[in-house]
């Protein structure tokens, strides 16, 4: 009897899986990057230990800003609009994405109260503003998703 070589067998279906979540995050990386640069932010250092990111959903990272000099900010992308707050008003990613998910509240709640709804745009912006609210909110309170 002669001994044969035993090819070890490789799970493509991880394989593809770790490929599309990595070209996710690239793509939500340049999303984020395109974002700020049409806020006249220039993109500088990005602070890798600190972004979270849970695809295909959401990505929050922590820039720092070439322009203007000294700035950090929370920058999210993903499955949902991109915007960007500053560093100040949170201390994690998770926290970050807490403040998002008040601040679209509020947002689409103004958007109400003006009156701005009636018209097909705003009402579907609102609309969207408060289920995706509300998912970062469920993200946010998820333990696990955080340990």
């Amino acid at each position: 009897m002669t001994e044969q070589a035993v090819e070890p067998q490789v799970n493509n279906t991880q394989m593809d899986a770790e490929a599309m979540r990595q070209e996710w995050v690239r793509a939500h990386f340049q999303k984020a990057n395109r974002f700020l640069a049409e806020k006249g932010i220039l993109p500088g250092k990005v602070l890798v230990d600190e972004c979270r990111y849970l695809a295909p959903y959401v990505a929050v990272w922590k820039m720092e800003a070439q322009k203007p000099a000294k700035q950090t900010f929370w920058v999210m992308s993903g499955d949902l609009p991109s915007d960007y707050v500053d560093v100040n008003v949170a201390e994690t990613a998770r926290d970050a994405l807490r403040h998002f998910s008040m601040m679209w509240q509020l947002k689409a709640e103004n958007l109400i109260q003006s009156g701005a709804v009636k018209d097909p745009t705003q009402a579907q912006f609102a609309k969207i503003l408060i289920t995706k609210a509300e998912s970062l909110f469920q993200i946010h309170m998820d333990d696990k998703l955080w340990a």
